[in-house]
């Protein structure tokens, strides 16, 4: 079984642009610095990204800089009327400029133009999500001030190479299971998070990918017995032959899992899926609420995105063998197909 567990601190990168130590980790042990890449700077893609989710409605959350074109992106999600809004502003050849943070721990994530103003920010224990969107839909603006609490608990970080081209890398973190308060507003509607119940997800990502790449990610937060727990899904792209980005969390603790596979109806993305997993620690059906669908092409960029949220039932098995059961628990499970 593969999952090569990297624990030491240390730079990301080798003097030639490869992955110094490929694998996953608990936490950030890789350094990550700009300066080493081995690829043009339109090919560098930086990214931060959340979603807060209840059992009603989202929030999703997007600052990147993806080398010749930067997507800013903001998405407000009602579960019990059945609609979706995402607002995305594009820029041209950011190229660095909106100077990421190196680290997902510590450092400012902002965007601002004449339509949107937009600050994650880092305190002790706490992440902070602000946002204001002048004519978000309809005309009307969107705003945002949500707390994501961080206590300490494991995370998910991996490095992946690609096979086909050695300076190429996938270095990524999420951290699930963080309580969310705070709130939303949009035309009238305050959409309010409690921490009792809700959870944010931060997805960081930092690399040089191929031109091509199709993806499968899922993610979902819950209390089971009084404690946090919640999942990470996911395969598709780079060569994971030292590890899978799937893994449990539960009380703060990671419980890594081999493969899983999304077995998603051929016909129609609102159909029943199912999962399964390679170790038998992953079994689960989903059924479906809404498809957050987006399609678009320009030039050499092509993208056809199906984030499909929904209703999550099964079982999950943590490293000791205790049965985690879950019900109707509100999570996503994504396709997305890319060219850019």
């Amino acid at each position: 079984m593969r999952n090569h567990e990297v624990t030491k601190i240390q730079a990301l990168l080798k003097e030639d642009g490869c992955l110094r130590e490929p694998g996953w980790a608990r936490k950030q042990v890789w350094q990550y610095d700009r300066s080493q890449i081995r690829a043009p700077k339109f090919r560098i893609k930086e990214w931060d990204y959340y979603l807060v989710l209840n059992e009603k409605f989202a929030g999703a959350f997007t600052i990147s800089d993806d080398g010749y074109i930067g997507l800013q992106s903001v998405s407000l999600l009602n579960f019990e009327e059945g609609w979706e809004h995402t607002e995305t502003i594009l820029n041209l050849l950011p190229m660095g400029r909106l100077n990421l943070p190196s680290s997902s721990s510590e450092g400012e994530t902002v965007y601002q133009d004449h339509r949107i103003a937009m600050k994650f920010s880092i305190e002790e224990g706490k992440r902070k999500i602000r946002c204001r969107f002048d004519h978000f839909y309809q005309g009307k603006p969107f705003s945002c001030d949500i707390v994501l609490e961080q206590p300490p608990m494991d995370t998910m970080v991996i490095a992946t190479p690609w096979k086909e081209k050695k300076t190429a890398f996938y270095y990524n973190q999420k951290i699930n299971c963080m309580p969310a308060s705070g709130s939303m507003t949009f035309d009238g509607k305050t959409y309010s998070f409690s921490r009792n119940t809700d959870f944010g997800t931060l997805d960081w990502g930092r690399g040089v990918w191929t031109y091509d790449n199709r993806w499968y990610w899922g993610s979902g937060n819950t209390v089971v017995d009084g404690k946090p727990f919640g999942f990470i899904i996911g395969y598709g792209f780079g060569d994971t032959s030292a590890a899978s980005e799937n893994i449990l969390f539960y009380d703060g603790k990671a419980h890594k899992l081999d493969d899983v596979t999304f077995h998603i109806p051929k016909d129609d993305y609102m159909k029943p899926w199912k999962f399964t997993s390679s170790d038998g620690r992953f079994e689960m059906d989903f059924i479906p609420v809404l498809d957050r669908a987006a399609k678009t092409s320009a030039l050499v960029i092509e993208s056809d995105q199906h984030q499909v949220f929904g209703k999550m039932s099964g079982k999950a098995i943590l490293d000791d063998g205790t049965t985690i059961q879950v019900k109707d628990l509100m999570c996503f499970a994504e396709d997305v197909h890319n060219r850019y």
